[in-house]
């Protein structure tokens, strides 16, 4: 008798991607520890979680697929090649690019621009492209940490602090710019100034692709005004509902697994910090040398630095908190939800191992930094 080859059933592919997913299955081992510890009913998880932000990243997620699968993106990859030729001007133009643009559009959306730019460079060219978008991740966070809309604890501790736009600027340029340098200076030990052999010629994309860019490149500025004006949810259907007409692949083909990450890191991280022998801790934390800002540090590696600035705002002062949950963004992956972001975007092996590589010197460096320039200014 033959054999019959059983066929991949929806549920099958999602089990297995399950387990192969070590963030997911973390975050769900955990989250069956806490329930143990702290039982509650799904009513009472669901509103641990913050629907807004799972909207938007839904609908960056979907645009940024689109605008990857038109094909464009390619060849607008090929002329970036064109003008830096080398490895190591690849690297620092991404950085500045990455750090620059998550100062105005915050980090999130400027790695679902430059990651998919980033990945349509590996048919062209032998490059490291995983150290790239690794780089590209401590640049959004390092960019972001000047601007008052560059990342969404920065957001919060703004409306929180009541001071203008300049003077938060102000307070945060110096890490900003502090940290973007400490990055540049790590990219000549990361990239070599060998020339870049391009391998493919990048033919025009199809006319009919021109559906799903056009898209994209209308959906993410009416998108993100549609979010600032407090419509998310409203803002994300209407992206599924148009791409579901132009680009139906682009709905189906993203990481639907991101999204039950986040959902798990919600309820996990809020139920953590509301533990009696976590605040404690922080309480304690609080005298070490530091103050704030090695708690927000500390914290952030523990549980991401947006949830770590909304534990620690009421009992903190902004300023070096800010600072704090900044740097935190560097070190363990966890530490901001970019990292997450752009790990997953960009689907390539031993990323865990070559992020932690560079991101755990960044965060000892930009501590250090911090610590330094904080203590001058106190004298």
């Amino acid at each position: 008798m033959f054999a019959t080859k059983r066929l991949a059933t929806p549920v099958s592919v999602f089990v297995q991607r399950f387990l192969n997913d070590p963030m997911l299955l973390f975050m769900s081992g955990l989250g069956g520890v806490l329930w143990w510890l702290q039982p509650q009913s799904l009513m009472e998880m669901a509103e641990r979680v913050h629907w807004t932000t799972l909207a938007v990243l839904t609908g960056l997620m979907v645009l940024s697929r689109a605008l990857e699968l038109s094909g464009y993106l390619t060849l607008w990859g090929r002329r970036l090649l064109a003008h830096l030729r080398g490895e190591r001007r690849l690297a620092v133009g991404l950085v500045m690019f990455s750090g620059l643009l998550s100062a105005v559009v915050t980090n999130d959306v400027a790695l679902f621009i430059v990651v998919p730019l980033t990945l349509s460079l590996a048919g062209m060219a032998a490059l490291p492209i995983g150290r790239l978008i690794v780089f590209e991740a401590l640049a959004v966070n390092a960019g972001s940490s000047l601007s008052p809309i560059g990342n969404p604890q920065n957001l919060y501790l703004w409306q929180h602090s009541g001071v203008s736009f300049g003077e938060f600027l102000s307070v945060m340029l110096p890490l900003g710019v502090g940290l973007m340098v400490l990055l540049l200076l790590l990219v000549p030990l990361a990239f070599p100034k060998a020339l870049i052999r391009l391998d493919t010629v990048a033919s025009a994309p199809n006319e009919r692709l021109q559906k799903p860019l056009w898209a994209a490149l209308i959906g993410y500025p009416l998108f993100l005004l549609a979010v600032e004006m407090g419509w998310a949810a409203q803002a994300m259907a209407g992206v599924l509902l148009a791409m579901l007409l132009v680009a139906r692949r682009a709905v189906f083909s993203i990481d639907w697994l991101l999204l039950v990450v986040f959902v798990l890191m919600f309820v996990n991280l809020s139920v953590i910090g509301e533990l009696g022998v976590v605040r404690q801790a922080i309480a304690t934390m609080q005298l070490w040398p530091g103050g704030d800002t090695s708690v927000g540090v500390l914290l952030s590696q523990l549980f991401s630095n947006v949830p770590a600035t909304l534990l620690l705002a009421q009992q903190s002062e902004w300023q070096p908190l800010a600072w704090g949950v900044s740097v935190g963004g560097f070190g363990l992956v966890i530490g901001s939800m970019a990292n997450l972001i752009a790990l997953r975007l960009a689907r390539q092996p031993g990323m865990l191992m070559e992020f932690h590589r560079w991101s755990l010197p960044m965060l000892g460096l930009g501590w250090l930094f911090a610590a330094v320039w904080l203590s001058a200014l106190a004298r």
